[in-house]
C-alpha cells in the first residue's frame, strides 16, 4: 500500500516539475483546490486551502477509515506544496449498505435506567418525546463501517492528486498576477532612479551657492582653498553614485530571480530587505526637496512589493 503511495508521490512531483521547466515562473502560495469521485462504497471529496506562512503550517482532517494513511499522506503533501499554511480535508458519504447504522441495545437500556431512576428521584415527568433524546445521546448509533482496503486508497489517491494539480494550477495563476505587478514596481523604480540623476548635479551646485552665500553674509574673510577642501570633502559624504549602482544591481537581480524555479519567496524577501536599504540611504543623503520626493515614491513603490512578497511560494 505504502508502495503505491511512493508511485502517486513520483507522478506528481514529475508532473509539477515539468510545469515549472516550461513556465519558470514564481508561484503564489495561495490555492485552493477540490476533487470528488464516486467509489464503490462512498462518495469522496477532497479540499485542499493553501495561504501564506513563512514554513510549511499543515492541517488534516481525515475520516477514521483512513486514519492509518495520515502520516505518509502528511510527507506526501509536504513534498508536495513547499511552504504555506495549508488545510487539507476528506469527507465522505457513505452511499452502499455499510452507511446503515444499528442500535446500540445495551447502552440505549443502560441511559433508560439512569434517565428514569434520575426522574423519579428528583420528583419530575419525563418528556414525552425522550426516545429521540436517547437516541441522539453518546454510543447509541453505532456505524460498523469496514476499513478501507488497497483498491480504496489508490482511488482516494488518484482523488488527491487531482486536488493538488487544481491547487497548483491556482498558485501558478495567482504567481503570473503576481509577476506582472512586480515587473511594474521594479520598473518604476527603476524609472524613478533615472530622475534622481535630474537634481543630482544641481543638488551640488544649490548647497555651495548657499554655503558661500552664508559665509559672504557674515563680512569675514575666509581662506578660499580651505573652503574649497571642505566643501570636497563635504559633497563627497553626499555622494550617491554608490547606493545608485547597488540599487540598480538589487532590481536587476530581482527581475533575474524571479525567472528561476519556484521556491524563490524568501529570497525575495531578502533582496526587497536590500533595495530598501539603498532607498533608505538615497533619502538620507539626498538633501535636496525634489530628490527627498522622488526617494518617497520609490518607497511607496517598494511597499507594495513588500506587502505581495509575502505570497510568494
Amino acid at each position: 500500500m505504502f508502495g503505491l503511495l511512493v508511485i502517486s508521490l513520483n507522478n506528481f512531483v514529475y508532473f509539477c516539475k515539468n510545469i515549472n521547466k516550461k513556465i519558470a515562473m514564481i508561484q503564489s502560495m495561495t490555492g485552493f483546490g477540490k476533487a470528488t469521485d464516486e467509489l464503490k462504497q462512498r462518495k469522496v471529496t477532497i479540499e485542499i486551502k493553501s495561504l501564506n506562512s513563512k514554513q510549511l503550517d499543515l492541517s488534516v482532517r481525515i475520516p477514521n477509515i483512513y486514519k492509518e494513511h495520515e502520516m505518509a499522506l502528511r510527507n506526501y503533501i509536504a513534498r508536495s506544496l513547499e511552504r504555506g499554511k495549508v488545510d487539507f480535508l476528506i469527507y465522505i458519504e457513505n452511499t452502499g449498505a455499510e452507511a446503515l447504522s444499528n442500535i446500540n441495545q445495551a447502552i440505549l437500556e443502560a441511559y433508560y435506567l439512569q434517565i428514569k431512576e434520575s426522574a423519579q428521584n428528583l420528583g419530575i415527568s419525563v418528556p414525552s418525546d425522550w426516545f429521540q433524546t436517547l437516541l441522539r445521546l453518546p454510543d447509541v448509533m453505532k456505524h460498523d463501517i469496514q476499513e478501507a482496503d488497497e483498491e480504496e486508497w489508490k482511488a482516494v489517491m488518484n482523488i488527491i492528486d487531482n486536488a493538488l494539480i487544481q491547487l497548483k494550477s491556482f498558485r501558478i495563476q495567482e504567481g503570473k498576477m503576481l509577476e506582472n505587478l512586480f515587473v511594474e514596481k521594479i520598473n518604476n523604480i527603476s524609472s524613478l532612479l533615472k530622475e534622481i540623476e535630474i537634481y543630482e548635479n544641481d543638488r551640488i551646485d544649490k548647497i555651495k551657492s548657499r554655503i558661500t552665500e552664508n559665509l559672504e553674509s557674515l563680512n569675514i574673510d575666509y581662506d578660499k582653498n580651505r573652503f574649497e577642501q571642505e566643501m570636497i570633502y563635504y559633497i563627497e559624504k553626499l555622494d550617491v553614485n554608490e547606493e545608485k549602482s547597488r540599487l540598480a544591481n538589487h532590481l536587476s537581480y530581482f527581475l533575474e530571480t524571479m525567472k528561476k524555479d519556484s521556491g524563490q519567496g524568501k529570497k525575495l524577501g531578502f533582496i526587497v530587505q536590500e533595495i530598501g536599504r539603498e532607498i533608505n540611504t538615497l533619502g538620507s543623503k539626498s538633501n535636496n526637496a525634489e530628490m527627498q520626493q522622488v526617494v518617497v515614491r520609490m518607497k511607496d513603490e517598494l511597499e507594495q512589493i513588500k506587502e505581495q512578497v509575502l505570497n510568494v511560494l
